[in-house]
């Protein structure tokens, strides 16, 4: 089975940008995606009769929003965290025979931290779900977690020592998620693989320079960690500042 999450940010521009061409490449038996940025009958998204959609659309226009596309009917598929709703268009869950699948868009803690309070509580919160949905059965996790969870997952760690996504209570979520039941595929086949990112500043050259971050993920239940096969991030895939992510079960 093959799964791939891309943060498109936004996603009418990047379909003009090659979004269809990567999709029907990758051929994924489930693809998510974050930050859409649109409502409801906005776009026209012609995936093939293969495909079931699910969107989340953030109550503010051209803000956040996920949507999942899957080959696999669902058994049921839920919107938010506590409750079937979610205003900001964050977390769709869908439940398979074997799995739950969550698509998650983390809230940002903003250049000047004004949203880290914020970020913590969602983050407890956020941990509390899954660890519910575990107790079920295995759950997969992806997504923009907007954390480099160590130094080798950014380029460069101590100028962005206490920044947005990389200040040490952001880390210690992350830290303490993975602590609870859940591994980061990609470090669980490539622990120590540096320059490897998924996410770059549209500031000149810096993408052609590769100084980039990796805050997109793949997370599984520790449980079936025998299962992950391959987790890839194809960082030449253009279209957005994110690249898309990819992992592959058995």
């Amino acid at each position: 089975m093959k799964l791939v999450s891309w943060n498109v940010n936004g996603l009418r521009a990047c379909v003009k940008k090659g979004f269809l061409d990567y999709f029907k490449q990758a051929d994924a038996d489930i693809f998510c995606i974050q930050e859409t940025k649109l409502q409801e009958g906005q776009i026209e998204l012609d995936l093939g009769p293969e495909y079931e959609q699910y969107w989340n659309y953030a109550i503010k226009k051209g803000y956040s929003g996920t949507a999942v596309f899957t080959k696999i009917p669902p058994l049921s598929v839920r919107y938010g965290i506590e409750e079937d709703s979610e205003p900001e268009g964050r977390i769709i869950t869908l439940e398979f025979d074997s799995f739950y699948l969550v698509n998650v868009y983390t809230p940002n803690a903003k250049r000047d931290l004004s949203r880290l309070d914020y970020r913590l509580e969602w983050e407890e919160r956020f941990r509390r779900y899954l660890l519910e949905l575990d107790k079920i059965k295995p759950v997969i996790v992806c997504g923009d977690l907007n954390v480099a969870h160590q130094e080798i997952d950014l380029k460069n760690a101590k100028s962005n020592m206490g920044n947005s996504g990389f200040t040490l209570e952001e880390r210690g979520k992350m830290t303490e998620l993975l602590a609870s039941g859940f591994i980061d595929t990609f470090r669980f086949l490539y622990p120590d693989r540096t320059d490897v990112y998924s996410w770059w500043s549209y500031m000149p050259k810096v993408r052609e320079r590769n100084i980039g971050w990796r805050i997109d993920y793949f997370l599984v239940s520790a449980r079936v960690a025998e299962k992950v096969m391959e987790a890839e991030i194809d960082c030449h895939v253009m279209g957005s500042d994110h690249c898309p992510v990819a992992l592959h079960l058995s």
